[in-house]
């Protein structure tokens, strides 16, 4: 177990050095597979591997060995970004972004097979040689192409790439692939000209990064986008539906969407869909100084499991999945507002806001709750802009706090969520205090199985 307070034992991470962004989380057989940006020799973002882990329950999870490796002289020789992983005809397929030395923030799509799909822990991995697509589409002057995600609808296997284009514009792209070995264009899926795009996103981004499309068991479809403007800049949502393309043989047609985490520490998404849910991780990336990470040792680390829906009026609904529960210790530490209770390093938090609610998680991060509104903002030391969030407004608002070292994951009711990372200094012994009238918390250490 990390001695670091600030390094999270309960989410997924390397025990050391760099990881990014998810990729590929995938159930095989009774297992939860997730796979992850990561370089085994340093905390910094070069030379990047597939990490592995995989779990029973989304509580225990277990390091596996590297999945996907840099191949010299191969089209992933400079890294192997990311992708999803599906199941091709019994055999679970990494489909992922391979980069060479010369590589302008083009990539190619590379394909690499599990060896031994009896293997529960799916230990082997075998890239194939050539990628299956090995340059985007002519004639649509693509400068950014990377991030493929596979998917099914009607009866027919589709393919998502995150693309920008020389004119600024940001895209989807949409590619055919029945056969995962044979990939045909099939057009623009969306972009960023779109108007309920830009009234989501706004226009500053140059590029979609990571696009995942999940279905909710009501039959919507939501369009996740990481947000790149030169540098990864947030993360959006839109849902919508599929509409038949004579053009180009699906088109997304959007209905609404907005930012999909409102923190600033929180990037790439990758869903796994379920039958009866779709499940969302993120990568949350550090926000202290320059050399904090080298010397700490490691960078990076995974969010919580999340559950995505979509509300009547067509915007998102997210919690935290429901086996997180199984993290509690079995008596909670807090169940009264108040202060001067000392906070563990790992916690799950409940407020029930009723009134004007402040909460104080310590002296770095500040909650206001406001229910007659539906104001949530968080206020992070040292930062001057707080985090502004605005749900619906009634009599009481509900607001979850999930907290493993320095990852701080606040949800309210289950229409927002903000991501940030906040880190205790050398002596720190943060307190919780809760003021407000009628309000109700509850408050558990996280007492679960770590992963490191």
């Amino acid at each position: 177990m990390s001695l670091d307070s600030n390094a999270p034992r309960f989410r997924v991470r390397p025990p050391a050095n760099w990881i990014n962004d998810p990729n590929g989380p995938f159930r095989w057989g009774d297992r939860y597979h997730l796979f992850y940006q990561y370089n085994p020799d340093a905390p910094v973002h070069t030379n990047v591997h597939w990490g592995h882990a995989s779990s029973p329950d989304l509580v225990r999870w277990q390091h596996h060995p590297i999945a996907l490796t840099p191949t010299p002289g191969g089209p992933d020789e400079a890294g192997c970004w990311s992708g999803c992983v599906v199941d091709d005809g019994g055999v679970p397929t990494a489909v992922y972004t391979g980069i060479d030395h010369q590589h302008t923030g083009l990539g190619t799509v590379c394909l690499a097979r599990a060896t031994d799909p009896a293997d529960p822990a799916l230990t082997g991995w075998k890239p194939l040689p050539s990628p299956v697509v090995p340059s985007p589409p002519a004639g649509l002057d693509v400068v950014m192409f990377r991030d493929p995600f596979v998917f099914r609808h009607a009866g027919h296997r589709w393919a998502l790439v995150g693309a920008g284009h020389a004119d600024g514009t940001p895209s989807v792209l949409l590619y055919d692939c029945d056969e995962l070995t044979h990939w045909r264009f099939a057009g623009v899926f969306l972009d960023g000209d779109d108007p309920v795009a830009v009234a989501a996103f706004g226009d500053k981004a140059v590029g979609w990064e990571c696009p995942q499309l999940l279905v909710t068991p009501g039959g919507d479809r939501v369009l996740l986008v990481s947000l790149w403007d030169g540098d990864p800049s947030g993360t959006g949502y839109l849902t919508g539906r599929l509409d038949p393309s004579p053009a180009y043989g699906l088109r997304f047609a959007p209905r609404t969407g907005g930012p999909l985490d409102h923190g600033r520490d929180f990037y790439a998404p990758a869903v796994l869909q379920e039958p009866e849910r779709a499940l969302m991780w993120g990568w949350s990336w550090e926000s202290r100084g320059p050399g904090e990470a080298e010397r700490a040792g490691w960078a990076g680390v995974l969010t919580a499991p999340r559950v995505l829906d979509v509300h009547a009026d067509g915007t998102l609904r997210l919690r935290p999945a429901p086996e997180l529960n199984a993290l509690r210790a079995p008596e909670p530490f807090v169940t009264a507002p108040g202060s001067g209770t000392r906070l563990p390093d790992a916690y799950d938090l409940t407020v029930t806001a009723r009134t004007v609610t402040t909460v104080r998680l310590g002296e770095e991060l500040t909650l206001r709750i406001d229910p007659t509104v539906g104001g949530l903002t968080v206020q992070r030391a040292g930062r001057p802009a707080p985090v502004e969030v605005r749900v619906a407004g009634g009599p009481e608002l509900n607001v979850r706090v999930l907290v493993d070292g320095s990852l701080y994951e606040v949800f309210a009711d289950d229409r927002a969520m903000v991501t940030e990372r906040v880190y205790r200094g050398p002596g720190d012994a943060p307190e919780l205090t809760v003021t407000g009238p009628q309000s109700a918390v509850t408050a558990w250490e996280l007492a679960g199985p770590t992963v490191n």
